[in-house]
């Protein structure tokens, strides 16, 4: 084969490749789920850095980059707003499920560690990088925000809804 063959079949069959997997239809729903039961937060402050660091994840209010229809980037970015959608979703909070009530009592510390935001998304989104007062402000938010959750693994009270009064959560839980 020749050295010209060689390089065109080298460089073609990528682009080939590149070309016929767009045509693979996962990763492209960028479809908005209806709103649930929102997180009721501490402070606006709190919510802004919230939205600012973690809603396109872990939000049905994701702000899909163009890059995000294009496989197969798509996949990894659809597979990790899934998951994260999963785990705990600000925009569908379900204090009953577990396992979001788990990581709702965890979410501060994620971020204390540097887990959340990954820092890939940082790097694609510098925006959502939490430094100084940001970081420190975020994580005392999350703590105030879900203080019903903290080390209960997700058993036991429930934390508070938007539109749901402190009071009416502690009758209803003796």
């Amino acid at each position: 084969m020749s050295r010209s063959r060689a390089l065109l079949i080298g460089i073609g069959a990528p682009i080939l490749v590149l070309f016929a997997i767009q045509f693979v239809p996962y990763g492209r729903d960028h479809a908005r789920p209806p709103a649930q039961v929102r997180v009721a937060w501490d402070s606006p402050r709190t919510e802004e850095l919230v939205r600012r660091a973690c809603f396109d994840c872990h939000s049905n209010e994701t702000r899909w980059p163009w890059y995000a229809s294009m496989a197969p980037i798509s996949w990894r970015i659809q597979t990790d707003v899934n998951l994260a959608r999963r785990k705990l979703d600000f925009t569908a909070f379900d204090a009953g499920n577990e396992k979001m009530a788990e990581a709702a009592g965890e979410a501060a510390e994620t971020v204390t560690r540097g887990d959340m935001p990954p820092q890939d998304y940082v790097l694609m989104h510098p925006d959502a990088r939490l430094i100084g007062v940001d970081k420190q402000a975020l994580v005392a938010g999350l703590e105030a925000t879900f203080a019903a959750f903290a080390g209960r693994g997700g058993g036991g009270e429930r934390g508070r809804s938007e539109g749901e009064r402190p009071e009416s959560r502690e009758r209803s839980h003796p």
